[in-house]
């Protein structure tokens, strides 16, 4: 994120729009941003009251741009979609962030990941997730009244706002499900699924249009047998109807017709 270049009015406060960090120290780190955030984002995809983004400095306190973090993916229940410069609390109903994600990196402190705990404990996060994809150890805590306690036993924990649950059962690396059980995925696994779909709906297009087809020339073929038949009863049928009706009797049994 690059900050803003645009004059500041003498004697006016800024807020910056970029901490100054990276968004990500490395491709683990970026990749589970980009999961958590792009996830949840169609998620609540249909919510319009519900904001979802990541990367982007939170300001708490009017006046105060020193009271800042910037967390790597995050969820605001009650506030509209729409593109910000930063998150400043005092324009957004004065609605802090509801549910934070911060994914580690090898550079992180544990001071740092106290400081940032804090943080968010102080301003009013009613759920908070730190996960690091090196070690695969999630951390999770949940608002009890004034405070965010830590939530022991992450595994399979569901989270009591967005509804996704925390799967650690697979060992090497952690799985977060949709409410529906479904796991979040890239953008390239959405893409395989799609393409796998469509590959199917044609393969089932296409048997379709085959059993449509088939479906007629049975169609055809009975009315075929009805009419010869009426004529060699009839006594109306020429030799070659006769042998016709044969061999549409002889492919096919059962177009053999009653006249009526």
């Amino acid at each position: 994120m690059q900050p803003s270049t645009a004059p500041t009015p003498a004697g006016e406060i800024v807020y910056p729009e970029s901490d100054g960090q990276p968004m990500s120290d490395n491709t683990k780190q970026f990749w589970w941003i980009v999961v958590l955030a792009s996830n949840l984002a169609a998620l609540f995809r249909t919510r319009k009251d519900v904001f979802v983004a990541g990367n982007q400095n939170w300001y708490p306190v009017e006046g105060e741009p020193q009271i800042c973090q910037a967390p790597d993916a995050y969820v605001v229940f009650g506030r509209p979609k729409g593109h910000r410069p930063s998150y400043k609390q005092w324009q957004e109903d004065n609605v802090p962030m509801t549910v934070v994600f911060e994914v580690l990196s090898p550079k992180n402190t544990d001071t740092e990941m106290a400081d940032k705990l804090a943080f968010y404990d102080t301003h009013g996060v009613e759920e908070y997730y730190v996960y690091d994809p090196d070690s695969n150890r999630l951390q999770g805590y949940v608002r009890s009244g004034t405070v965010l306690l830590r939530v022991r036993g992450m595994d399979g924990f569901r989270s009591p706002r967005l509804g996704i649950t925390f799967d650690l059962s697979a060992g090497e690396e952690l799985i977060v499900r949709y409410p529906d059980g479904q796991p979040f995925l890239t953008v390239e696994e959405l893409q395989v699924l799609r393409q796998e779909e469509q590959r199917q709906l044609g393969e089932t297009r296409q048997e379709l249009d085959e059993t449509r087809q088939e479906l007629g020339e049975t169609q055809r073929r009975a009315t075929r047998v009805e009419e010869l038949t009426r004529k060699v009863l009839g006594q109306q049928a020429t030799p070659e109807e006769v042998l016709e009706l044969q061999r549409l009797l002889d492919r096919d049994p059962s177009t053999a017709a009653t006249p009526r």
